[in-house]
């Protein structure tokens, strides 16, 4: 089996390349810049980039026929509605959204035409329960969790799995990298302060680390009938199992009441 993993320089793509290999795979790890993957020990590493057709259309052309696709390359952009600026939004988009459709299309007709495949969406707990100052991110997660339901009814006719992986709060270089706007400034930096709060206690302090996304989505690949989404962590658990059982105003006054929210 050969999968191509987006986004290896760091975090989440990086482990997954790990333990895809450990499991047998032939893996084909990708980065924007791909000097940083030359201490991987994995099948080929190739540049990729997710917004450029021609970097796509390059990768897709050294890489050779390709049994599974995970989608995990992304970036986040945080702050109030208001003000973040909506060209970084746009361009965050870009790489969450517009990224793993474009590695669908130029990979999904070849698995089609073998009758046999599996693409994996890195979505995350933002994608089914949105919290404040992170709406942008959740916006593009969530777009890409539909774009997934609807892959999951289009191609499983053509032998072709879909798997969502949610992580909750996971230890990452993302998490130093996100781009943040106005969430420590007036008017909102209380409720930054709030949230910090908030997160730190759902999360319970440290956050585990990439490995447990990575076994998540090999254990997802191992499965004869994966169900369609995954969360992964105790907290993306709790949280999804939350929002599913009951309604959004009861969803919302019972994380109020857990977290101690008061804005």
């Amino acid at each position: 089996m050969r999968a191509l993993i987006t986004g290896c320089s760091t975090g989440i793509g990086r482990a997954t390349a790990v333990e895809l290999t450990k499991r047998g795979y032939e893996v084909v790890a990708t980065a924007r810049r791909p000097e940083v993957l030359d201490d991987l020990d994995v099948a080929e590493r190739l540049a990729l980039d997710v917004t450029a057709d021609a970097s796509i259309q390059a990768a897709v052309a050294a890489a050779g026929e390709i049994d599974v696709l995970v989608n995990n390359a992304g970036i986040g952009v945080g702050g109030p509605i208001e003000c973040v600026p909506l060209d970084r939004a746009q361009a965050m988009f870009e790489t969450n959204v517009w990224g793993p459709a474009r590695m669908v299309q130029a990979l999904a007709p070849g698995m089609r035409a073998r009758n046999r495949g599996a693409i994996v969406n890195v979505t995350s707990l933002a994608g089914r329960a949105v919290g404040p100052l992170n709406g942008y991110y959740a916006a593009s997660k969530w777009a890409l969790e539909a774009l997934s339901e609807a892959m999951y009814l289009e191609l499983a006719h053509f032998g072709i799995k879909v798997i969502v992986i949610e992580p909750g709060f996971i230890a990452t270089p993302m998490l130093e990298k996100d781009e943040g706007y106005g969430t420590y400034a007036p008017p909102y930096d209380e409720l930054g302060r709030i949230w910090d709060g908030a997160t730190a206690k759902l999360s319970g302090g440290d956050p585990p680390g990439p490995e447990l996304v990575a076994a998540a989505i090999a254990d997802a690949l191992e499965e004869d009938e994966p169900v369609l989404r995954r969360p992964v962590g105790a907290d993306a658990e709790m949280v999804v199992a939350a929002r599913e059982s009951m309604s959004y105003e009861q969803f919302i006054a019972s994380m109020r009441d857990l977290l101690g929210l008061d804005w």
